[in-house]
């Protein structure tokens, strides 16, 4: 039997911030089952786990070049891999967990170490190309919008409702507890790294409050409205998500969203609440900043005056 690669021709993935150019996802090492079946996901307070994710794909394993490799045992990927491992490793775990269904693993050896490093499906996003065929355009767009989903400024890893169609039309899981807990609408993100079109990310409701902050890359708008001060090169934030994107026809996530005049497959992410950080709350988190008033940037109730 033909062992499954991710694609035959995929882009790799460039870590640009350490000026590194590399491969990208590639093949298990056995083929999965014949006909398997996503399976339920564990839960994690009582909570289904089938369209809920853990974020905190750092931004610099985001962007992608235009050269192609030939699966996990290619020379191109073990080059890139070897350049750095740890962030290689953390860029794989999101692509194969965006890519690739529950209960089905990939995993890669290094030549030079011997490590052997495994990598979980969750989402199974793009069935063909998890099977080992050439990654189809919806596959590119899907996988690109989770990619971007799963960004995390800080690094943080975060428990995000993903919510949207895979590559093949169906929905993605979700449960009413899910939408309950994660009530907080968050942002649409769309676009194709695989052709370097660009990635998008366009917010869903209004600004958070000027005693709120967040991690979430380009996710979260400002209180004014502005996402000046938040890091999230490549994704170019373009406003809010109506004026890109249609409803699906249940009214829960958005169906496709457009750019450049190119129509995308994206995701569309929802959070809890407590994930929000408040000024006032005595915690100083990683997005507030010391000072003398209640703003999340000046927030003395909780970082104290600055020295």
């Amino acid at each position: 039997m033909k062992k499954p690669l991710f694609a035959k021709t995929f882009p790799l993935l460039a870590v640009t911030a350490l000026g590194l150019t590399g491969c990208e996802p590639l093949m298990p090492e056995a083929p999965p089952p014949t006909g398997a079946q996503v399976q339920p996901q564990e839960s994690i307070n009582g909570l289904s786990f089938n369209g809920l994710s853990f974020n905190g794909l750092s931004f610099n394993g985001l962007s992608f070049n235009g050269l192609s490799f030939n699966g996990l045992s290619s020379t191109a990927f073990t080059t890139w891999f070897q350049s750095n491992p740890s962030l290689a490793d953390m860029a794989m775990r999101y692509v194969v967990r965006c890519a690739v269904p529950d209960g089905q693993t990939r995993t890669f050896t290094s030549p030079t170490t011997s490590v052997q490093y495994t990598w979980d499906g969750g989402l199974g996003l793009a069935p063909s190309w998890a099977a080992g065929n050439a990654a189809t355009l919806a596959e590119q767009q899907i996988v690109s919008a989770c990619l971007a989903a799963h960004g995390n400024r800080l690094g943080e890893s975060l428990l995000i409702s993903v919510l949207g169609r895979d590559a093949a039309g169906d929905v993605i899981p979700y449960t009413a507890e899910e939408i309950i807990t994660y009530s907080r609408k968050e942002s649409c993100f769309f676009g194709n790294l695989f052709n370097e079109e660009g990635l998008y990310v366009a917010a869903e409701r209004a600004p958070l409050g000027p005693q709120e902050s967040t991690s979430r890359a380009c996710a979260g708008l400002l209180d004014d409205g502005t996402e000046t001060e938040v890091p999230c090169a490549p994704m170019v934030h373009v406003g809010d998500c109506t004026s890109h994107c249609t409803l699906d026809e249940g009214g829960l996530f958005f169906a496709t969203c457009t750019a450049g005049g190119v129509t995308y497959l994206p995701i569309t992410t929802r959070l809890s609440p407590a994930d929000v950080n408040q000024c006032g709350d005595g915690v100083c988190q990683a997005t507030e900043r010391c000072g003398t008033s209640h703003r999340y940037d000046n927030c003395a109730l909780d970082c104290g005056p600055c020295p």
